[in-house]
């Protein structure tokens, strides 16, 4: 089993910074492997594909699974990962910007009032409660009187 080689399937473009850690020794990458043991996943939608029945686990860039039939997969013994908070660095950069942007009028405060705060909150899902605090801060510096204490 030590000489064995795992084949893996990627349904999108995986950065090669994660994909160095599978060394083509051990393992068959790409974008048309057959019979993979595992799947590797951004984007993709999952739910209406036919799985083949040789796969063993499915790892999901990012933190949500809405894009994998998790439900099937579990009957199946097969695990579902994802990587919760591996954009954390991309939120923070995103906030940071826009508390910037905020601060120097880079978009004129009436083009930013138009919009109801409420809503966009809803819209945002947040895998970490400081980038829920950050958001807050953000949407309260521009509509104080829409975000509640």
């Amino acid at each position: 089993m030590a000489d064995a080689k795992y084949n893996i399937l990627t349904l999108n473009q995986i950065s090669s910074h994660g994909l160095h850690r599978l060394p083509g020794a051990r393992y068959a990458v790409g974008k048309s492997v057959d019979h993979p043991d595992a799947i590797l996943v951004r984007s993709h939608n999952m739910l209406d594909m036919a799985i083949p029945p040789s796969v063993k686990a499915i790892g999901r860039a990012g933190a949500g699974t809405n894009n994998i039939p998790v439900a099937d997969m579990s009957q199946r013994g097969v695990p579902v990962f994802n990587a919760p908070g591996a954009n954390a660095n991309a939120v923070k950069e995103l906030v940071f910007t826009a508390l910037l942007m905020a601060a120097r009028n880079v978009i004129p405060k009436s083009l930013l009032a138009a919009l109801p705060a409420a809503s966009i909150y809803a819209k945002v899902k947040f895998a970490t409660s400081g980038q829920q605090t950050a958001a807050k801060a953000l949407i309260a510096s521009q509509w104080p009187s829409k975000v509640g204490a």
